[in-house]
């Protein structure tokens, strides 16, 4: 690992492309990880998430993965750097009820802590370093109740030493003519000196996914996909401005989408520089192309993203999305999208064996499916998940979580794969590992451009470096839009195929 201060870098960019594209694989290693499965009645058939992220700080990121009805499990991490994935149960104080997690620095003291998402009252836990955690959801102030929650992000407001807190809740459980129309309200929990002060946020339908990210019109917003599954009618897409405090509507021209909403994945897909959304559905998945004016369009269907009814099998019922997680499998420059699916549990009207997707984009911008060549077509009932570089390898391997079944690993091993770099950020004071910021890194096959978040996803986040695939490029330029907008200018990093950490 290279740490590698901003202003100090040499300008250097060469171009880069691979002569020709080849299908990723995978090697299935799930008897790696310690027996896991997430379990439960009705108010589990959602959640199931996974929270990654270094807790040892080796360079391997551990997994905390939600228990639902069972307790929810801490992986060590013990692989061999560029070799054999390998992982051993943690100690951790038993949590029962966790639907999702998500990791991040909430007292800015350079330890991960982790947000846990339960039926009943959430917890904050913060990390005391070596992987140890304690419970301070009292001790930070943070006010709980007997809800459902599935959904959660972050995100630094102004100076605030600490982050505004999203949980978005499911059905009222305690609404006796529910489920269905019985969604319950939402929750904004703002820093104050002594704590944190909670705000509802109505109306609420049935949020599955949020997001705090500032998204195609560069202003910090929370972005929910809802489910209309539970709110019948009425409910839609949302998306609340933090500044002005209110959610947006037909005047600021946000379109109403209604979806059966259950994940929320953001990145900039096509190079142009504005963040793309892809949306988990049951039915179809849909990507939305963001533009400069801050509006979004629905990609065309032959960008191969819908995803709409199983790939393999005879089962032509349509599919059911939950995590979606973009990145670069082989390392061409190009993001490519892993989708969870699986029956909510028996759901007549939508597949029963839902295989999961791998969807590779290719040179002229569309997606072809390669889940069954890459041998990460499962079928089990998939909930959350995440593509990330569990060995230091510079590739991305695959975890998955699924409901009633055992946890799935897969180890990328793709032959020819293109150069990479890990990217993460350093800043002093408030939100040290500048969540909110745009990193954009340039070869001489175009711009790629991320945004540092906490949320979207299905139940799951992770608390990694930023991962880029260069293709051939062995320079490239980088440069940073800072939280409070200050941006660098194009700085050089060679060599690549490493990780590199730039300091503010």
């Amino acid at each position: 690992m290279t740490r590698t201060g901003l202003a100090c870098l040499a300008l250097a960019a060469l171009p880069g492309a691979l002569p020709a594209q080849t299908i990723p694989q995978f090697l299935n290693q799930s008897d790696a990880l310690p027996e896991h499965v997430y379990t439960g009645g009705w108010e589990h058939f959602v959640g199931g998430g996974v929270a990654i992220f270094d807790c040892d700080e080796d360079g391997l990121p551990e997994l905390f993965a939600a228990g639902g009805d069972s307790p929810a499990q801490l992986m060590l991490n013990r692989s061999d750097p560029g070799g054999a994935l390998s992982f051993a149960a943690g100690e951790m104080m038993e949590i029962t009820g966790a639907t999702g997690a998500y990791p991040l620095d909430i007292d800015s003291d350079g330890i991960t802590d982790l947000a846990v998402l339960r039926v009943g009252a959430n917890m904050l836990l913060q990390g005391v370093g070596n992987c140890s955690f304690r419970d301070a959801t009292e001790a930070w102030g943070l006010e709980t109740t007997d809800r459902w929650t599935t959904a959660f992000a972050a995100g630094w407001e102004g100076g605030n030493i600490r982050p505004t807190l999203f949980f978005g809740n499911y059905v009222d459980r305690s609404d006796p003519d529910g489920p269905f129309e019985a969604c319950d309200v939402n929750e904004l929990h703002r820093p104050t000196g002594a704590g944190y002060e909670k705000t509802d946020l109505a109306p609420g339908f049935c949020a599955l996914s949020a997001l705090i990210s500032g998204g195609a019109r560069g202003v910090q917003s929370l972005r929910l996909s809802n489910d209309r599954h539970y709110y019948v009618k009425g409910g839609y897409e949302q998306v609340y401005d933090l500044a002005a405090d209110r959610f947006l509507d037909e005047s600021d021209g946000w379109e109403r989408v209604s979806l059966w909403g259950m994940g929320i994945a953001e990145r900039d897909v096509n190079g142009d520089q504005v963040p793309d959304v892809m949306l988990t559905s049951m039915g179809d998945q849909l990507l939305q192309f963001g533009h400069a004016d801050g509006g979004y369009e629905a990609a065309p269907f032959d960008t191969g993203t819908y995803a709409h009814r199983p790939h393999i099998g005879d089962d032509g019922r349509p599919s059911t999305g939950w995590q979606a997680d973009w990145g670069d499998v082989d390392n061409d420059g190009r993001a490519d999208l892993f989708i969870a699916k699986g029956n909510v549990e028996q759901m007549p009207n939508n597949a029963a064996r839902d295989p999961n997707n791998l969807l590779q984009q290719k040179p002229d911008g569309r997606f072809r499916e390669v889940s069954v060549a890459a041998g990460t077509a499962s079928t089990a009932k998939s909930r959350g998940g995440g593509l990330v570089d569990l060995n230091a390898d510079g590739l991305l391997d695959l975890v998955v979580v699924n409901r009633e079944s055992p946890m799935e690993l897969y180890r990328n091993v793709t032959p020819k794969a293109g150069h990479y770099l890990h990217v993460s950020l350093a800043q002093r004071g408030a939100n040290p590992e500048a969540v909110g910021a745009r990193v954009s890194l340039r070869t001489g096959a175009g711009v790629q451009m991320q945004e540092l978040s906490i949320g979207g996803g299905h139940g799951s986040g992770k608390a990694v470096p930023l991962h880029f695939g260069l293709g051939a490029a062995e320079r490239a330029e980088a440069r940073v839009v800072w939280p409070d907008g200050e941006t660098t200018g194009w700085v050089g990093i060679a060599p690549v195929d490493r990780w590199v950490e730039l300091s503010r």
